[in-house]
């Protein structure tokens, strides 16, 4: 995190920062991060050509096209079909921030990340406000409100062998239902669906023994997390252990009947390929 906020301006947005992993093409700020600890995600460049030079003075010229959106969610490991999939990203999401620079639609349904904030929908969370930044105070509160079934603690705060512990945060499959529930406004039903879709995303990149944790989801929001991800998938042996992919669901349910691999007892980590 230190390394790549370094050679970021300051004045960029947590919400800028969470979409910053697919500017793929150098056009924008995201250029810096190439010579940083968050090498830009691998994908064919011979489509991609820079639309101007990048420069750290004037961040707010970014713009993501369906064809990098894609490909990000495959330097994450998403299977083929689900990356295509993503291509609604642009196809809702374009015009809203095309507002920022003209009334009419981008033709080719790019995303401008100078006004990403622009694309916020109702019926979400609330954790980045309306200029994209991140409000961690309710980031936190989210947490003490819908964490009701995270790992068992003694009331005194000391574990079974009689340490002191700190929970950790969590939410599982239900958590996020009565969260998804609970953000819901009226006659939204746009809002209830792009909900609904970035919470099933998030736990099937994410998941952890069944659960969303804290620290994984707070990095989700502020884009460090798409690196890291990147990078164990590429470095690593083993790649991302966490997730839930097809092999994930096959083999648990083959092997113990049940789609929840964190249930099969003694059941080795699976291959995992969304």
């Amino acid at each position: 995190m230190s390394n790549m906020t370094a050679v970021l301006p300051a004045n960029l947005t947590a919400l800028q920062l969470h979409v910053a992993f697919w500017d793929f093409n150098n056009d924008s700020y995201v250029a810096a991060l190439s010579s940083a600890a968050y090498p830009l995600p691998s994908a064919p460049r011979k489509h991609i050509t820079p639309r101007r030079s990048p420069t750290l003075t004037d961040p707010f010229s970014s713009i993501i096209t369906p064809y990098e959106v894609y490909h990000g969610f495959r330097a994450l490991g998403f299977s083929i079909l689900f990356s295509i999939g993503g291509l609604l990203i642009p196809l809702f999401f374009s015009y809203p921030t095309t507002l920022a620079h003209s009334w009419f639609p981008d033709p080719f349904f790019r995303i401008y990340t100078d006004s990403i904030h622009k694309a916020k929908h109702g019926s979400d969370t609330g954790i980045y406000d309306s200029d994209g930044q991140l409000r961690h105070l309710l980031f936190d509160e989210m947490f003490a409100k819908m964490d009701t079934s995270s790992a068992v603690v003694e009331e005194d705060g000391r574990d079974c062998n009689g340490t002191t512990t700190e929970r950790e945060g969590s939410l599982g499959v239900g958590d996020l239902f009565r969260l998804h529930k609970r953000n819901r406004v009226a006659a939204d039903p746009a809002g209830w669906s792009f909900a609904a879709m970035e919470w099933w995303t998030t736990w099937l990149l994410l998941q952890r023994d069944g659960r969303v944790w804290k620290d994984d989801l707070r990095a989700m929001y502020d884009g460090t997390l798409f690196w890291r991800i990147r990078d164990e998938r590429e470095k690593s042996t083993e790649g991302w252990t966490q997730g839930y992919g097809y092999r994930d669901w096959a083999g648990t349910l083959w092997r113990n009947g049940t789609w929840k691999t964190w249930e099969g007892a003694g059941d080795t980590q699976l291959m995992r390929e969304l």
